[in-house]
C-alpha cells in the first residue's frame, strides 16, 4: 500500500493541551506581577509575529518540493508548528485569566501577601534558636513566574501559604516531607519584581 494512504500516528503531546507549569487552582485567579505579564505577552507576540510565520514559510517551501513522507524540513516544520500553536493557546489562556498585581503598590505593607519578598529564619519545630537556623529569602510571585534559583515561589506553594498574612516577628509552621519547620518572619518588603 502507498504511504500516501496511511495515517501518521500523532505524537502523544499533540493530543494534550498541557504545559509543564502548575495548573491554576479551580476557580482561582492567575495573579501575575507586571514584569511576568509583560514577559508572557512578549513571548506570545514573538511567537505570533516572528516564529510562526517563519516556520509556515519553511513548511510551505518544503511542501513545494514534492514527496512529504521523507522530507525532513516538512516533517520537522509541521511538528514545530504544532508546538508553537500549543504554546500560543496556553499563553492566550493564561493571559486572558491574568490579574496583574503590582507589589510596589501594595497597601498593607505589614503582612505577607502576593508580591512580598520575605526574609525568615527556618528551624526544626521545637528546636531552640541556634547556629543551625538558616536565614532564607523568597519572593512570592505568580504560578507562571516561579524561578527556584532566584528564590521565586508561587503564591499557591506550601511555603507561601504558610507565610500568608504573617507579620514581622510571627512564627508560622510549615509541614514538609522531612518534618515540621518553624519559620520566623524577620522582614517583609514590597518592591517591583523584575
Amino acid at each position: 500500500m502507498s504511504k500516501a494512504f496511511t495515517k501518521e500516528e500523532p505524537d502523544v503531546d499533540d493530543e494534550l493541551d498541557t504545559e509543564e507549569t502548575a495548573p491554576l487552582p479551580p476557580g482561582g485567579r492567575n495573579y501575575m506581577t507586571p514584569a511576568g505579564h509583560a514577559r508572557m505577552k512578549a513571548e506570545l507576540l514573538h511567537l505570533l509575529d516572528v516564529e510562526r510565520p517563519e516556520v509556515v514559510r519553511v513548511v510551505s517551501w518544503a511542501a513545494s518540493n514534492g514527496d512529504r513522507s521523507e522530507n525532513g524540513d516538512y516533517l520537522y516544520g509541521k511538528k514545530r508548528l504544532r508546538e508553537i500553536d500549543r504554546r500560543i493557546r496556553f499563553l492566550t489562556k493564561r493571559l486572558d485569566k491574568a490579574e496583574v498585581v503590582d507589589p510596589a503598590r501594595q497597601q498593607n505593607l505589614e503582612q505577607v501577601f502576593f508580591g512580598a519578598t520575605v526574609t525568615y529564619l527556618r528551624r526544626r519545630a521545637g528546636a531552640r534558636p541556634g547556629p543551625d537556623d538558616s536565614e532564607e529569602t523568597i519572593t512570592i510571585v505568580g504560578i507562571d513566574e516561579v524561578d527556584p534559583p532566584r528564590r521565586r515561589v508561587s503564591w499557591i506553594s506550601p511555603i507561601a501559604r504558610a507565610l500568608a498574612k504573617a507579620r514581622e516577628g510571627d512564627v508560622v509552621t510549615l509541614r514538609t516531607p522531612a518534618g515540621v519547620d518553624e519559620l520566623e518572619v524577620i522582614e517583609i518588603v514590597y518592591a517591583t519584581v523584575d
